[in-house]
């Protein structure tokens, strides 16, 4: 199985954000991370689809956009026009899950579904077909730097369980105090792609750090 870095660019220095891009550009991670939040859904916020834009402009590789976000749909088509890729919603803000990944199929998109840690696996039993990535979150959502939840090891392997009787090549990424200590066994676990945002941008070498984390 595939192991694939995405670093989260929320933990970046956004005075240096273009190097910031580059050092990615140019190390072993597969995608850019672009938390986007509202102060509604989160308490915080973050990006919008102008720095996505800005972001695509000089990323050369492709652009894993996490909605946490209340009423999503209304913003499918103004990140698919500043270049995200992968677009990732949360089954908590969504109260027709499976039009809302329709719809950004039908954009062009990649579609994710993300869980915060308090619901259930179980809840995305209809919809193991229709997506290409579920994103379980390993802390609460809205902040950088959290402590990793250890109860989602084991939701990871009841989803990869759930995943493989479903026969489908729907992809695991976990998110959330992912660092070096925890990065095999989440691999081990079922998971396809860590997102890192300290543990990489706060590194002495976020370059070597990446390969490390690709490599657990």
């Amino acid at each position: 199985m595939k192991h694939m870095i995405s670093p989260s660019l929320l933990a970046s220095n956004f005075m240096r954000l273009q190097d910031e891009v580059e050092m990615i550009n140019n190390s072993e991670a597969d995608w850019f991370h672009v938390d986007v939040m509202d102060g509604r859904f989160v308490p915080n916020i973050t990006f919008g689809p102008p720095v996505v834009s800005s972001l695509k402009k000089f990323a050369q590789k492709p652009l894993d956009v996490h909605l946490m976000i209340v009423e999503p749909e209304k913003y499918f088509e103004d990140f698919k026009n500043a270049g995200a890729d992968i677009l990732t919603i949360h089954y908590e803000a969504c109260n027709h899950l499976n039009r809302n990944i329709q719809v950004i199929h039908k954009l062009g998109m990649k579609a994710g579904i993300a869980l915060n840690p308090h619901t259930p696996v179980s809840l995305l039993e209809e919809m193991i077909t229709e997506t290409d990535m579920i994103l379980i979150m390993s802390v609460n959502p809205g902040f950088g730097g959290q402590s990793f939840i250890p109860g989602s090891l084991s939701k990871i392997e009841r989803l990869r369980n759930m995943i493989e009787k479903a026969g489908t090549e729907t992809l695991i990424e976990v998110d959330g105090g992912v660092d070096i200590t925890n990065a095999r066994a989440l691999f081990d676990a079922g998971v396809n792609v860590l997102v890192a945002g300290s543990a990489v941008f706060k590194a002495p070498n976020p370059t070597q750090m990446i390969s490390s984390l690709r490599n657990a």
